[in-house]
Parts: C-alpha cells; sequence; structure tokens
C-alpha cells in the first residue's frame, strides 16, 4: 500500500500543485484565487468545501443536519421527484419538477430499486404511502424529511422545487465526523464563491449541536474536481457573514 510519501498522483494534478503558495493556512479569498489560478481541466469544475468536525458521530446528540440555500445556486440543476396528488401534480410539473412519485413510481423504487433523482419532496399527506421506501431511499438520503424542508404543504411545493433545483444545498456530517458540500464552479467570481461559502458556513454553525462543546471545527479545506485540497484558517472561515 502506497504511503504519503510514495503516492502517485497525475501529471495535471502535480502541475496544479507546484503553482501553489508554500504557506498554510489560507484565507478563503487567497484559496479560491488559488484555486482558479491552477484549474487545467476541460470543465468547469465543483468547487467543495471540506470539514472535520470535533463531533462525535457515535453520538446522537452531535450529529449534523441542516440545508442552506446558496445565494448564488451550485451551477447545476438537480433532478426532483415530488410526491404529490392532485392539484400538487400541477404545481410540482410548473414549478420544473423532473418526476412525480405517483403510485407506478413509488412500485418502481420499491421493486426495483430506481432511484435516478438527486432531491425528494413530499407533501405530508404522501408520507404513510413513502414509508415503505425508507430502505431504498434512506441509505441513499433520499427520503423526504421535515428537517431538511423537504416535506412541505402542497402550497409550498413550487417554492420547494425551484430551491432544490436550484442553490438549495444539504448540509450533513458522515460517519467520520466530515462534511462535505459543494459551494459552486470554478467558473463563479470569487465574490461569488466567498458569499456561497459563508451561507454554508452559517448554516452548519446554527445546525452546531448542544452536545458538542468548544470549536466545531476541527480542519476546513477548499478544493476543486481536479484540484489539490487547500486548508483555510478556521479564524477566517468563521469569521465569514451572511448579509
Amino acid at each position: 500500500m502506497a504511503t504519503e510519501t510514495t503516492r502517485k498522483h497525475g501529471k495535471r494534478y502535480d502541475d496544479s500543485a507546484k503553482k501553489r503558495e508554500h504557506m498554510l493556512p489560507y484565507s478563503p479569498a487567497d484559496a479560491i484565487n488559488i484555486l482558479k489560478d491552477m484549474t487545467a481541466a476541460k470543465f468547469d469544475e465543483t468547487v467543495e468545501l471540506h470539514i472535520y468536525t470535533n463531533a462525535d458521530p457515535r453520538h446522537a446528540d452531535q450529529l449534523i443536519r441542516s440545508v442552506t440555500m446558496l445565494p448564488h445556486g451550485t451551477g447545476k440543476s438537480k433532478r426532483v421527484l415530488a410526491f404529490v396528488q392532485g392539484e400538487g401534480e400541477t404545481l410540482a410539473r410548473e414549478a420544473g419538477a423532473d418526476f412525480i412519485g405517483d403510485e407506478e413510481t413509488i412500485r418502481k423504487i420499491e421493486q426495483e430499486g430506481w432511484t435516478d433523482f438527486e432531491v425528494s419532496i413530499a407533501t405530508p399527506e404522501m408520507m404513510s404511502q413513502i414509508g415503505k421506501l425508507g430502505r431504498v431511499l434512506g441509505r441513499k438520503g433520499l427520503m423526504p424529511n421535515p428537517r431538511t424542508g423537504t416535506v412541505v404543504q402542497q402550497n409550498d411545493i413550487p417554492r420547494a422545487v425551484k430551491e432544490a433545483k436550484g442553490g438549495r444545498v444539504e448540509v450533513r456530517m458522515d460517519r467520520s465526523a466530515n462534511i462535505h458540500v459543494p459551494i459552486g464552479k470554478l467558473s463563479f467570481s470569487p465574490e461569488a464563491l466567498i458569499e456561497n461559502l459563508a451561507s454554508c458556513i452559517f448554516a452548519i454553525n446554527e445546525a452546531k449541536p448542544e452536545g458538542i462543546k468548544g470549536n466545531l471545527f476541527k480542519t476546513v479545506h477548499l478544493t476543486s474536481t481536479m484540484g489539490p485540497s487547500l486548508m483555510l484558517n478556521i479564524t477566517e472561515v468563521q469569521a465569514l457573514r451572511v448579509d
């Protein structure tokens, strides 16, 4: 097994890494500018936020899960499934829902494990019908949940669908106490990426459980799809504000 000193990376990665300044940690603004300068891919890379927290995922009172709206969007439109009926179906389609969770769709998910979507939204009255889908949708983080704003009243369906397709992202800690969130594309302006980053940091701080004492963040990194990660100065990250 390769060690940290012997592990090999691709030429593009190594060329990008050579452009980094040997000064850690970086301010959010400097890190974003460096990532934009390092870009070598032929596609619009995603900029990702990675946070290693001081939480202990073994304890239920330290789990972190929330959602936030990125003011400048993610740069990608998500495929949305809406579990609705009656007038809700019309509202969902007009708002841009890609799929409607009717009886046939529910059967397809339950029997075939179909999950060709990235966000699912439901009205409260539909939850009794889709509860049986938990074993399929739950393990993939696709089950509608009031805590993440994906179980809404029928009149809120248009807003929920549009947010899900645009700048709404879920903030969720994994079993290793890490949080991974996309904050936009490298083609975004530095100002837009900073504002998206600030929205994520605010949401994570707001979702900090009482069971976590002291600083929530252990390390914070920014990276792009094809580039190396850059460690951020935690004090400067915490100082970011949402206007």
